[in-house]
């Protein structure tokens, strides 16, 4: 008698352990043909079926680029019942041939383990047709969404922070109205200094715009970015941005002797930092030494890192000659495995070494 129970109970056993969902498309592949550039979005639906005798989850559908956007079947699907997923791409912009992947994760057994399969694979492609030019590419103004725009609102500098420079901007008014410009002048150092309308730039016409950027106002070294909002009154797009990338440097160039001879020396304990190992959500610190090995006040101008899960902080910005500052980094682990590179640019007025690159490196387990 417990022979039999035994193997009633392994059946029941066996019969759970292989209990278990499975996926099977109606086709991995959806082809949207020839579609038009300006004709909007196109959404693309791939069925499915669980074949399996548990119910089938998806647990992560990720489109392989931005312009494709997916949905999909959130609730769980039981055997024998059908799901979906639904691809949507934007064409705009983006002519010609496409061929984009969706990588699909489910609960079935092959993905779980510790070193799961890869997940499904479906596919969306298609030819986009060029649409033809709008009347404001065809007079070159490519940039922007309004009536009015601007042809180069994006400018880079390599400047001393004792110079300034002009830019000039070209601007069109494609509406059937006069558009007003108005610049809100940046804190001091981006003023408009020319402008070859008056307040209102009328319909059809085209003039330019002459803005200065002050590095010696800025008061700020290293790799900034700046924005200038000019309000209009653009049915369509009202606010208009100027976007300056700027690297200011320190002018050494006027120091005397005496200035050079007693200027600050800057020296670093290390130009590395690796943290090694750390575990998902977990945070580690280390630290390093800045000395001022010279005689005058060595100032840290800024502070920088290239990646946003490290952090760093000095328990001094100013350090007097013969002394020392601890420089903090922490790093705050993200939620996925992965190695993390990054760097701290450190601008010192160090006339010999007024930028010190310190690199950084952990490994997210």
């Amino acid at each position: 008698m417990k022979k039999i129970v035994l193997s009633l109970l392994m059946s029941v056993l066996c019969v759970c352990a292989f209990a278990q969902p499975k996926i099977q498309f109606d086709q991995t592949t959806y082809d949207f043909g020839k579609i038009k550039e300006e004709g909007g979005k196109v959404t693309g639906r791939f069925e499915f079926t669980n074949v399996g005798d548990s119910d089938l989850v998806l647990t992560n559908v990720r489109p392989g680029c931005g312009c494709t956007a997916a949905n999909y079947s959130h609730d769980p699907v039981a055997p024998g019942q059908r799901g979906y997923i639904e691809a949507t791409y934007n064409p705009y912009n983006r002519p010609g041939a496409f061929n984009k992947n969706i990588r699909v994760t489910t609960n079935e057994p092959q993905f779980r383990g510790e070193k799961p399969a890869g997940p499904h694979m479906i596919f969306i492609k298609g030819e986009v047709i060029k649409r033809p030019p709008t009347v404001f590419e065809m007079a070159g103004f490519k940039n922007g969404n309004g009536m009015s725009r601007i042809k180069e609102s994006s400018v880079t500098h390599n400047l001393l922070n004792t110079e300034s420079v002009l830019d000039t901007f070209q601007i069109h008014n494609f509406w059937d109205k006069p558009i007003t410009y108005e610049v809100e002048v940046k804190e001091g150092y981006v003023t408009e200094v020319y402008r070859s309308f008056g307040k209102d730039i009328m319909p059809g016409q085209e003039g330019i715009l002459v803005l200065k950027y002050d590095a010696s106002k800025r008061n700020a070294f290293g790799q900034l970015k700046d924005q200038v909002l000019i309000n209009t009154n653009d049915s369509i797009e009202s606010k208009k941005i100027i976007y300056y990338s700027v690297n200011i440097k320190e002018d050494f160039s006027k120091l005397t002797k005496k200035q050079q001879k007693n200027a600050p020396v800057s020296a670093y304990s290390t130009t590395e930092c690796d943290f090694g190992q750390v575990q998902k959500n977990a945070q580690k610190k280390t630290t390093f030494t800045i000395f001022n090995k010279g005689k005058d006040p060595l100032i840290v101008r800024s502070l920088q890192t290239s990646n946003g899960m490290f952090k760093v902080s000095a328990d001094k910005m100013e350090i007097p000659g013969g002394g020392q500052a601890e420089v903090t980094v922490s790093f705050r682990a993200n939620t996925r495995a992965s190695a993390q590179k990054a760097t701290i640019e450190i601008i010192t007025n160090d006339p010999a070494n007024p930028i010190q690159v310190v690199d950084l490196k952990a490994q997210v387990l």
